[in-house]
């Protein structure tokens, strides 16, 4: 798995969701169709840690979190950008999803949650804000953001 074959695995999915409002009912659909032990859960699995270990993922680092913008928004990803990150007993800097947020949760930790959600996917609508928590160990979190957008709160 390199970072092309990465996005040929990334865009099988954003084909699939593409023009889809962010909500319960995309979610309920990404657990049923593509959760824990499906082949695209498995294989956006499988890539995390590969392109972790090879450095073209989650290749920054920042308050104890390692993250990295794998893919920008773009036509090859039906307008999703891609991030992913990697957190063990974290809260990340708190956010707001202007177009929502779908997040695929992949424990590393056989008990780690996100957001205390455990593995598969959370659908945030637009408008939505968190600070992104994974608690009980350590996950892997890849975020799906419509045209990228994403807005960090102000420190305080």
């Amino acid at each position: 798995m390199d970072a092309q074959a990465f996005q040929k695995l990334i865009a099988r999915l954003t084909e699939e969701i593409a023009g889809i409002p962010l909500g319960a009912a995309l979610e309920a659909h990404l657990n049923a169709e593509h959760g824990p032990g499906s082949p695209i859960y498995e294989a956006i699995f499988d890539a995390c840690v590969t392109g972790t270990s090879e450095g073209w993922m989650c290749n920054r680092e920042g308050g104890g979190i390692r993250y990295g913008r794998v893919l920008k928004a773009s036509d090859a990803t039906h307008g999703f950008s891609v991030d992913v990150v990697d957190m063990q007993d974290i809260a990340g800097p708190h956010h707001s999803h202007p177009n929502g947020e779908i997040d695929l949760i992949m424990p590393l930790t056989s008990e780690a949650v996100f957001d205390d959600r455990p593995a598969g996917w959370c659908v945030y609508e637009a408008g939505s804000a968190h600070s992104p928590t994974v608690s009980r160990g350590r996950a892997f979190v890849l975020y799906l953001l419509p045209q990228g957008a994403i807005h960090f709160s102000a420190a305080a």
